[in-house]
């Protein structure tokens, strides 16, 4: 039913990509093996690999050591073969289950697929990732709709993460401009800053780490003396990405100081840098690339570090500061 919603079984089963795939509804090693090798597979893929099972490893499918034991066994099968096995595995959001986990130093790549919850993007948008990769770089992410006809390429994944407004934009709200991999994205950053309901403050935020929301909002409070301590604070990204680079954090601090102080920052504009304890802007990679994205994607100014070799790229103009304080003075001061 699914190959047919799809459309990979072709006209009347015949002649379709569905043609060459074969399944085999059992989790139990032995059945497994014996069809693999009758039928000599190019790829193999498991799904799960808690179902996985056999007699030399215990009574009790789903233990750690019947998917490490069942999980070997089809490995050495496929470098013996010259096949690609593709292992399925179910994890929490944080990774606790101990039996995937234990698999990771087995093979050679770990790839993570998830999806964003965010009503940006309906629930539909995708994200892979690979935290770990022997032949190639973990760096790069990609990003997927799942519609109809099942997955499908986001060409141009800001469009994802970009909210569309006319006129000012409302308090609390920043475009940066991140790197994913090897290409530019720009998101929206959203803070909110409210009184604290404790004696103690809190950050909330799922989407850039907590710990690095709290060393930008000192940054702000010790430079800017900007009182952050007695409010907590919510942050979130539009669209459901979640943030590890070190560009977001100037775009977050002015963000920040926007939300607590009630002022917009300016239309069309993108911004991008990396910022120390001592309140620097210090440089970021690629800063070129980020200011060319943000450029074709309408945005008239782009403010970072300095770039190598100059301030301008593309159709943006390049506003460069040395440091935090410069930095809220050319957003916010008309």
């Amino acid at each position: 039913m699914r190959a047919d919603r799809l459309g990979l079984m072709g006209a009347a089963g015949k002649g379709g990509s569905g043609d060459r795939i074969e399944i085999c509804c059992s989790g139990r090693l032995e059945d497994i093996q014996t069809i693999i090798n009758a039928v000599k597979p190019v790829i193999i893929m498991i799904d799960s690999a808690q179902t996985l099972h056999t007699d030399e490893a215990g009574l009790v499918p789903g233990t750690v050591n019947q998917m490490k034991y069942c999980s070997y066994e089809l490995i050495s099968w496929v470098k013996e073969h010259d096949a690609a096995l593709f292992l399925v595995a179910h994890v929490t959001k944080d990774g606790i289950i101990s039996g995937p986990k234990s698999l990771e130093h087995m093979v050679d790549t770990v790839l993570y697929f998830d999806g964003a919850t965010s009503a940006a993007n309906d629930g539909d948008c995708r994200f892979l990732r690979a935290t770990k990769n022997r032949f190639g770089s973990v760096d790069e992410i990609g990003i997927f709709t799942m519609g109809e006809k099942g997955l499908s390429m986001v060409e141009d994944p800001s469009l994802l993460f970009l909210v569309r407004r006319e006129g000012e934009l409302p308090p609390g709200v920043a475009t940066a401009a991140v790197l994913e991999g090897s290409r530019t994205l720009l998101v929206e950053i959203q803070a909110l800053t409210v009184p604290a309901k404790s004696s103690m403050s809190r950050v909330f935020s799922d989407r850039i780490d907590s710990a690095r929301v709290s060393r930008v909002a000192a940054t702000l409070e010790k430079h800017l003396n900007l009182r952050l301590s007695d409010h907590d604070l919510y942050i979130n990204v539009a669209g459901g990405i979640r943030i590890t680079e070190v560009g977001v954090e100037l775009a977050l601090a002015a963000a920040l100081y926007s939300a607590r102080t009630g002022l917009p920052l300016p239309a069309n504009t993108a911004i991008a840098g990396e910022l120390s304890l001592a309140g620097e802007v210090r440089p970021v990679r690629r800063l070129p690339g980020r200011i060319k994205t943000a450029a074709s994607l309408g945005f008239d100014h782009f403010l970072g570090p300095q770039a190598d070799g100059g301030g301008k790229s593309g159709a943006a103009a390049a506003g460069t500061t040395p440091d935090l304080k410069t930095a809220i003075k050319k957003l916010f001061v008309q």
